[in-house]
């Protein structure tokens, strides 16, 4: 389990205290905040989006899925998903997929769902996929000051 220096950095740098949980390997978040027994409206999750403007990253609990529909509503912009490989050359120094929802931290503009402002702690990707950062939801709303935020996801619908 390591942290990514662009995380590491931010975090000191913004003086947010912050703890490192280690997990057994996931690939989604899902399966993540099971694994590191997080709730999953806590463990934030970071989805990279783009359109000819650049690049966001909608950041979202892992038990919902951004809603591009009402990424477009609230700030005009058609945004879609990245590619692997966009996502890969924005995140050098993090595990393929493990995207940490510090865009700032990497000089992408990032937008917060509504639903991560009313939690006491949060979770995050540290850069792999065996490691969260858990802070404050104080220290969480410090990391992501100058966001905008809004309704921007929707409920994960189960499989059946």
């Amino acid at each position: 389990m390591t942290i990514a220096a662009s995380v590491q950095n931010h975090l000191v740098r913004e003086g947010v205290s912050y703890e490192l949980i280690e997990h057994t390997r996931t690939l989604d978040s899902t399966h993540t905040a099971q694994a590191a027994h997080v709730p999953g409206a806590q463990l934030a999750k970071g989805t990279v989006l783009k359109d000819d403007q650049g690049f966001v990253i909608a950041v979202v609990p892992a038990t919902r899925r951004v809603d591009l529909g009402a990424m477009h509503r609230r700030f005009g912009r058609p945004l879609g998903l990245a590619t692997e490989s966009e996502v890969a050359s924005l995140f050098g120094d993090c595990e393929p997929g493990a995207v940490p929802p510090l865009g700032v931290a990497y000089g992408i503009d990032s937008v917060l769902d509504e639903s991560l402002m009313q939690e006491s702690d949060v979770y995050f990707e540290a850069g792999d996929h065996r490691g969260l950062v858990h802070v404050s939801g104080t220290d969480f709303q410090k990391l992501m000051a100058g966001a905008p935020h809004g309704d921007i996801s929707r409920h994960v619908q189960s499989a059946r």
